[in-house]
């Protein structure tokens, strides 16, 4: 069988051969899965997507009319497929459940740390030769205290590394994780988490009960010299109350991997283009905001696990085997 793979990086290509390798062939194409591409797979029963595809009901309906049967998502998140309109048109979907926690939480304290100790602002400075430290002070993170929204697999490899740096640890989640209770961790209300910390960083998934979780009022919570990072997914944060906050001179700084409205921009080339989000243009002003492009699982570790687990999930759907990775009940053994 013949898959076709959307959204390809190049570092990711040879990854992506290698794993199907022997087994099936895999043609790779570093466009996007949207309305406007959906019609190349058209003849592909299996395709892989990446993780900002639009699987909203009118792609899956051009993949199922062009005899598409089987999606596997190169993600662990799945808010941007429409799961009901896949199993009303017998579309078997599965996603990657689980891949290194470490590239996420890692990640996650890189952006704290080049907003904590204004990094950015220290190597564009020194590449002018202007080697001040003016306005670069930062603060030490021992003693202070970290909330973690959000105790999984990754929340709980980023409060390994907050307890490594001698912090105090809250937590706030559904289920409580007893590896970071053992760690010192201390799970509290929402609203006290906000309150009481000095940085705060969001490892929860987006559910319609999770967005916008860090709204208005949570961020009036907040220490007026907090740092907020989020490189879960950017519907967690309303932007815009963000943006508010900032204008107003609050919080220490933001690091931001994910954005509510980055479809159609992140992974792409926009430096030659007119930039007309207002909100992000107006975010990027400000000098304690670090974005990246949705980055933090993008580690050789992580994307081999992540592509490794996607040629599982068709070798599966190959066999007519269902997984935990399954989203949509799959079709029965051919």
């Amino acid at each position: 069988m013949e898959i076709l793979a959307f959204g390809v990086q190049d570092d990711e290509r040879p990854l992506i051969e290698r794993a199907f390798a022997g087994e099936h062939e895999v043609r790779c194409v570093d466009v996007f899965l949207n309305r406007d591409t959906a019609a190349i797979a058209r003849g592909y029963e299996a395709i892989s997507t990446s993780v900002n595809a639009d699987l909203g009901g009118p792609v899956l309906q051009t993949l199922a009319a062009g005899g598409t049967q089987f999606i596997a998502q190169r993600s662990t998140g799945f808010n941007n497929i429409d799961l009901d309109v896949a199993e009303r048109l017998a579309l078997t979907v599965a996603r990657v459940s689980t891949y290194s926690p470490y590239s996420v939480a890692e990640f996650a304290w890189t952006l704290a740390m080049a907003v904590n100790r204004r990094i950015v602002r220290a190597a564009n400075r020194t590449r002018d030769f202007d080697f001040r430290l003016e306005g670069l002070m930062g603060r030490d993170l021992r003693g202070r205290t970290v909330g973690v929204i959000g105790t999984g697999r990754i929340g709980e490899a980023f409060t390994r590394i907050a307890h490594g740096f001698g912090m105090n640890l809250l937590g706030w989640d559904l289920a409580e994780n007893p590896a970071c209770r053992d760690l010192g961790m201390r799970y509290v209300e929402r609203e006290e988490l906000f309150r009481e910390a000095d940085v705060v960083s969001l490892h929860v998934p987006l559910l319609p009960s999770t967005e916008h979780l860090v709204d208005a009022h949570a961020l009036d919570l907040m220490k007026d010299d907090a740092i907020l990072v989020n490189s879960s997914r950017g519907g967690l944060v309303d932007t815009r109350a963000l943006v508010d906050v900032l204008r107003a001179g609050r919080l220490l700084g933001v690091g931001l991997d994910v954005y509510e409205a980055e479809a159609g921009l992140f992974f792409y080339d926009k430096s030659l283009d007119v930039v007309t989000d207002d909100v992000l243009a107006r975010l990027m002003t400000f000098p304690n905001v670090v974005v990246t492009s949705h980055q933090a699982y993008y580690t050789e570790d992580a994307v081999t696990e992540i592509v490794d687990t996607t040629a599982r999930n068709v070798r599966d759907y190959v066999a007519g085997r269902r997984s935990e990775n399954v989203l949509v009940p799959a079709l029965p053994p051919r």
